[in-house]
């Protein structure tokens, strides 16, 4: 599975957020135009994150968005996502790929324009690069400047996502970056209205990736 045509991403984040928030947050997201969907659970146990892929996974089969697990190819396997996401600190892109196989997505975090070719040579569909502006998630995060994200998108032919901070008002800055996508945390699961925002976040980046 290639990812195209796919420029809202949402990462999800349980912060601030009872567990009946948190799905409808989701539910709300891919309703009204993100168009693929990273579950990310940081510091869980093994059962709780499986157990909250389930969940998302429902909602986003019935969506008909992909769903990508952070860190764990193994929870990837066991909900059959349509892929995992990488760290740079995370099991290598090339293992990964090597396990799951050509049908799913593997995308990676990458900050240099070193780190974006070794992905895209290990067999990364996509690109996740920030933190574009300062983030208000517990991920450990560097900042990426507007011209490296530009330069990074020359050098690779895989899809790139900006990441880190946007939101409607300021999405525009990485215009000149010609990036494909961009995703998005907060902005959506600290939406106070979810829909309104979702679609908000949706035309500002569709204008601002032409």
């Amino acid at each position: 599975m290639k990812v195209t045509n796919r420029p809202l991403y949402l990462v999800t984040d349980h912060t601030n957020l009872n567990d009946e928030d948190f799905l409808q947050q989701i539910d709300l997201a891919c309703e009204s135009g993100v168009s693929l969907l990273q579950l990310r659970e940081k510091n869980r146990s093994s059962r709780d994150i499986y157990e909250w892929a389930v969940k998302v996974k429902d909602i986003a089969d019935r969506h008909r968005v992909p769903l990508i697990i952070d860190d764990r190819l193994d929870i990837a396997q066991a909900v059959d996502a349509a892929g995992v996401h990488l760290g740079q600190s995370d099991l290598p892109v090339e293992v990964a790929r090597r396990i799951l196989g050509n049908k799913k997505i593997i995308g990676a975090t990458t900050k240099t324009l070193k780190q974006a070719k070794f992905a895209e040579e290990q067999g990364a569909d996509y690109l996740g690069v920030g933190a574009i502006f300062p983030t208000q998630t517990h991920v450990k995060t560097v900042h990426t400047s507007i011209e490296t994200l530009g330069k990074i998108k020359e050098v690779v032919n895989i899809p790139i996502y900006a990441i880190g901070g946007l939101k409607a008002h300021n999405i525009q800055a990485i215009e000149p970056a010609h990036v494909d996508g961009v995703a998005v945390v907060s902005a959506i699961m600290q939406a106070k209205n979810a829909k309104a925002t979702t679609r908000e976040l949706l035309n500002a980046v569709e204008e601002a990736i032409g």
